[in-house]
């Protein structure tokens, strides 16, 4: 059977391009589309596989400027030919699911997200845009709804990486999605011989929606240890707010194995993003750690209050602040133990989530026979 993966972009390596290789496990010799591909960043990931890429590759600086080009993607995808494939699953949180597939090839989505600045978060997206960036949004965005509702009607299969996303694709494109969890790798975090030093850690790519200014403030307010674990463009913004506080510590873009130690080690995440899912809440909780939280979006689905983590109500600096208070108390009580969370983690296995998804791939092939 031959089989095409199609995926938004690949110029640095994330959740969603775990998906991708989670795919893979089921179709190893699958062929890649995807709108631009750098291959230095991406390093040995797909290096076996086949990659197609669209023309907005042959662009000068093509993987840098390529989220500048929103209004060209849809005909990127749509140029895609899958004529000669017996199966397409795309990886999407833009535009990778509005490809065309003949009617007898099964074509299966699997939604990160529907677009984010398209829909619910286009006028936050606005309001921190310059005015000519604005101006375009103002022009561009209307018209890229219509396709984005439009050319989800064509997916045979749609599924949800959380029931949060589930909501976001009924409220925005009136499909129900099946929900399949993105999973995450239990062993490669799991140590039972580390225990827990007195630092809280911040997780994810650096840029203004994951809100890592609040556990900056709040731990510079409190005094307690952060590091501060990725890059992007708010690195500096974040370096000027935590001043010369010798208890935050940036860490940088670090290798797994840095990364694996920080999270084994801390006393408890903070993550304050309003995520689709949050694979990183998961991925400490498979150290052993618990999790302080925003309650909103898929933490409430990977983090159990008063047994995994807690939660903390207001995208604030006090309410972060309040939290971190709280956990400690109910740390030092022995609330979180060790072995719990570990469990609870291991409910999000790859192994389970693969056979949820291959399940989804022959129903919807025996629907189109």
């Amino acid at each position: 059977m031959k089989v095409a993966i199609v995926h938004d972009w690949l110029v640095n390596y994330g959740g969603a391009e775990t998906w991708v290789e989670y795919m893979l496990r089921l179709y190893p010799d699958a062929d890649i589309y995807t709108l631009v591909y750098n291959k230095k960043k991406m390093g040995s990931h797909f290096a076996k596989n086949k990659i197609y890429t669209s023309y907005i590759q042959k662009l000068p600086f093509a993987s840098r400027i390529y989220t500048k080009l929103l209004k060209f993607m849809p005909n990127a995808f749509e140029s895609f030919d899958f004529s000669g494939y017996d199966l397409v699953l795309c990886s999407s949180s833009c535009c990778a699911k509005g490809v065309i597939t003949p009617p007898s090839v099964p074509h299966i989505a699997y939604i990160h997200s529907p677009m984010r600045y398209a829909w619910d978060l286009f006028f936050d997206y606005r309001k921190r845009s310059g005015i000519l960036t604005r101006f375009f949004m103002n022009r561009w965005i209307p018209a890229l709804r219509q396709w984005d509702f439009i050319s989800s009607q064509r997916i045979d299969a749609v599924v949800a990486n959380s029931n949060y996303i589930a909501r976001r694709i009924k409220k925005f494109w009136n499909l129900d999605a099946k929900v399949v969890y993105c999973p995450i790798n239990t062993e490669r975090f799991f140590s039972a011989d580390v225990e827990p030093e007195d630092f809280y850690v911040a997780f994810s790519r650096l840029v203004p929606y994951k809100r890592i200014d609040l556990a900056v403030s709040a731990c510079k307010k409190l005094g307690r240890r952060l590091v501060v674990i990725g890059a992007g463009s708010e690195m500096e913004n974040l370096k000027k707010l935590a001043g010369n506080d010798k208890n935050i510590l940036f860490a940088g873009r670090a290798e797994d194995s840095e990364v694996r130690s920080y999270l084994q080690r801390c006393r408890a995440l903070i993550f304050c993003a309003e995520e689709d899912l949050g694979l990183t809440p998961l991925e400490v909780q498979a150290c052993g750690r618990p999790v302080i939280a925003f309650g909103k979006g898929g933490a409430l689905e990977t983090v159990i209050d008063g047994k995994t983590g807690i939660f903390f109500d207001k995208q604030e600096t006090d309410s972060v602040a309040s939290s971190i208070l709280e956990f400690e108390r109910l740390d030092s009580k022995g609330v979180f133990k060790k072995e719990k969370i570990i469990s609870h983690a291991c409910q999000f296995s790859i192994e389970k989530s693969m056979e949820q998804f291959q399940k989804i791939i022959k129903e919807t092939q025996e629907k189109l026979k």
